[in-house]
């Protein structure tokens, strides 16, 4: 594993015993975590592929770690995907064993493969010390994960994700953050996404600094871990909205103060796999004097942009590109766009890409130019420094009103911004005279008194432009949010 994790390649002395990972009471130093997964590589050297029932345990890590040392590709598994989409996924990628806790109860489509069990009770009983048996050779095209995209557009499809975009993506975020083996990472993201697993589990241990998982998210969680020696949080949109609001207490309040200090204390607070509004930026800056920063990628890319350590945090951008990626602007006939400001697709390549999806050649050449760029589905903007600021999906989020290309995002930034607006997501709809016509789905901050349709619309027009106007608006008690939060505008429109 000398070019993803040369940290557990064979960890002697006092490198040996630094903690890898915890999870609640149960930590891992890298001599146990690199014992565990090279007795585990043994076993599953000749499976040719991998499933990994990724629930947020020690488990995945050292099944991940484990699939990495033996060079056979791992295929995440979602504990809450159904029956149908996983019977898809195992079809498609056709792992022959799967890798699972030994309390987990797997579902029946899983019967047929090998079962694997993973105990970290036996890592942490076990001892530390030198790893017998090096790794064998890496080629860095070797797939490392094949991550299955969300399939909004179709059924989901398996992104092989080499050797070679995993280093990329956690190197140029070393550039950019200067993240280095110091560092403590706290999240409490799911494991079977690029964002969890990629980046807050590999990252550190490429680092060869530590993760504390805290299982799942609290505010409570986040101070503890942080005010405990954490120097770095990942979280997404939802999770920073929960901190926002518990920010909001009373100063002097216990619980509230001490989750002030522990932010404050970070090195870094990073958000990402959505947008975070703006009014949630301003109110965690308020309370703590510190900036959340953003950073921009997907599955099939992994990271192209993020705001730097060093940089100057703008709320609402997500930075400028990467190290080593090239970052276009495009229209739908091709037409590359040049003018700041201007709203294109966004469109990326370099070392960071996946080399295609899995038994899909005719989607991969789909997702790609003929010049070799990959079409990202992302509307955004690229100012005059170089940062991007992203829009939406163009399926989504990219509103045509009255010969009008509008961004839902900036409108769901203005409408949070309303008092009486508690949580907002904003759609296009078909219109006979305007084309789409802009539509609002609010939450309302009380529920039993929600700000009038017409107050809404003047508080967009007011502080955007009179095209932008909600011509509709309907009130729901929650947004439709999927494991990672993100709002699935496809079900509003259901």
């Amino acid at each position: 594993m000398t070019l993803l994790l040369p940290a557990l390649q064979s960890p002697t002395g006092p490198a040996a015993s630094r903690e890898a990972v915890r999870f609640g009471d149960l930590s891992l130093t890298y001599g146990r975590l690199a014992g565990a997964a090279a007795a585990l590589a043994a076993r599953v050297a000749d499976a040719g592929r991998v499933a990994v029932w990724a629930t947020p345990t020690p488990e995945t890590v050292i099944a991940v770690v484990a699939a990495l040392r033996a060079g056979v590709p791992a295929v995440p598994l979602n504990p809450r995907t159904g029956e149908r989409e996983l019977a898809h996924i195992l079809a498609d990628s056709a792992p022959t064993a799967v890798l699972a806790g030994p309390d987990d109860v797997l579902p029946p489509a899983l019967e047929k493969l090998r079962r694997v069990t993973v105990d970290a009770r036996e890592a942490v009983e076990g001892p530390e010390g030198r790893v017998g048996g090096a790794a064998g050779p890496e080629d860095p095209e070797d797939p490392a994960l094949i991550v299955y995209t969300s399939g909004t557009t179709g059924p989901p499809k398996g992104a092989v994700l080499p050797r070679r975009a995993v280093a990329a993506s956690l190197d140029a975020l070393e550039d950019a953050w200067g993240w280095t083996g110091d560092d403590v990472l706290v999240h409490a993201l799911p494991l079977f996404h690029v964002h969890g697993l990629i980046l807050g589990v590999l990252g550190p241990l490429r680092r060869g600094g530590s993760l504390r998982h805290l299982g799942k998210f609290s505010a409570e969680g986040v101070a503890r871990e942080l005010g405990s020696g954490g120097t770095m949080l990942f979280g997404v949109p939802t999770m920073y909205h929960r901190l926002a609001e518990a920010l909001d207490a009373p100063a002097g309040t216990a619980e509230r103060d001490a989750l002030a200090r522990a932010l404050t204390s970070a090195r870094l607070l990073v958000s990402g796999s959505a947008a975070l509004p703006v009014h949630d930026h301003e109110r965690i800056a308020a309370a703590t004097g510190r900036r959340v920063i953003e950073r921009y990628g997907m599955t099939e890319t992994l990271m192209n942009t993020g705001i730097r350590a060093d940089g100057v945090p703008r709320p609402g951008t997500v930075g400028p590109p990467l190290a080593g990626v090239e970052l276009r602007l495009a229209e739908e006939d091709g037409t590359v766009l040049d003018a700041a400001g201007a709203i294109g697709e966004i469109q990326v390549r370099g070392p960071n890409l996946f080399t295609g999806y899995l038994n899909r050649p005719d989607a991969t050449a789909a997702a790609h130019t003929a010049d070799g760029w990959f079409r990202t589905g992302d509307v955004g903007t690229v100012d005059t420094d170089g940062y991007v600021t992203i829009v939406g999906r163009k399926a989504t989020d990219l509103i045509k009103s009255g010969g009008y290309k509008i961004g839902a995002g900036e409108i769901e930034n203005v409408l949070l911004a309303h008092p009486g607006v508690r949580e907002a997501a904003v759609t296009g709809e078909e219109d006979a005279d305007l084309g789409e016509r802009v539509v609002a789905w609010v939450v309302a901050a009380d529920p039993g008194s929600p700000p009038a349709a017409e107050e809404l619309a003047d508080h967009v027009a007011a502080q955007l432009a009179p095209h932008k106007r909600p011509r509709t608006v309907r009130y729901l008690d929650a947004l439709p949010r999927n494991d990672l939060g993100k709002i699935m505008k496809r079900s509003l429109r259901a």
